[in-house]
């Protein structure tokens, strides 16, 4: 992951990821904590993902990062 890859995950996917985590009753306190951990870590200047860090910060990008928009409900005009 390059820093500029890192920068634009953190500064605009993440707290999407976070917010979403966060609202996922089926989530377990792994994630939400992993979630959270990421956020304040990534504050830090030098701060760099671990390879197994990384494998799952992009595994929850794909999990939660498709747009989950409800079904569109059909109906018949009389």
């Amino acid at each position: 992951m390059t820093d500029i890859e890192l920068d634009q995950i953190l500064t605009f996917k993440w707290p999407m990821i976070i917010r979403r985590v966060m609202a996922d009753v089926n989530a377990d306190g792994f994630a939400k904590g992993f979630v959270r951990s990421i956020a304040r870590h990534g504050k830090r200047k030098d701060w760099r993902p671990s390879q197994r860090q990384e494998r799952v910060m992009r595994q929850m990008l794909i999990d939660y990062s498709a747009d989950r928009e409800p079904e569109p409900e059909l109906f018949e005009r009389e």
